[in-house]
């Protein structure tokens, strides 16, 4: 039996933010800037069957709100509902709705109210490099990680961006 031959070289870089992204709407500009501005020069194709791609596109998304139930008594939490939704307009409508759904309160025993710091946010861009190559920059509350990259220089690259950008010091 042959061996595996390595072909590639892929690495990760990981970035621990020193203070979470305060809330989905700076979590979306944030991801939104990197599509617009595309600070890394990454480069559009058309696909063999004439698809054309942007130069960065968000490959993945999922947001998940919290919303705990507290007694009315003592204000201590009686439930916890994760709601898990694919997009940011989703993950508000559901927050709300677990909010506002008399039902669910009833079952649950307590008031409910939004766990805003325990929500979290994920995003993964793919960039198309002018040398062809795809290489991923993902981001969460804490951390933005850039994986796939085979060139240093990319990394470099975004390096220098996230150092420019104040909410990821």
């Amino acid at each position: 039996m042959a061996d595996f031959v390595v072909s590639t070289i892929n690495r990760t870089a990981v970035r621990e933010l020193s203070v979470p992204i305060p809330d989905v709407t700076s979590f979306n500009n944030l991801v939104q800037s990197v599509i617009d501005d595309n600070p890394f020069g990454c480069v559009g194709y058309t696909t063999k069957a004439g698809e054309t791609i942007a130069p960065i596109i968000r490959n993945r998304e999922h947001y998940t709100a919290k919303v705990n139930f507290l007694d009315e008594d003592d204000g201590k939490r009686v439930g916890t509902v994760s709601l898990n939704s694919p997009t940011i307009a989703a993950f508000e409508a559901n927050a709300a709705e677990a909010l506002a759904n008399a039902a669910l309160k009833t079952a649950m025993g307590g008031t409910p109210t939004r766990d805003l710091p325990h929500e979290t946010y994920y995003a993964q861009l793919r960039c198309h490099d002018p040398s062809g190559d795809d290489y991923y920059l993902t981001f969460t509350r804490k951390t933005l990680r850039l994986s796939s990259y085979q060139d240093e220089a990319i990394r470099e690259a975004v390096e220098t961006w996230a150092d420019a950008v104040a909410s990821l010091d």
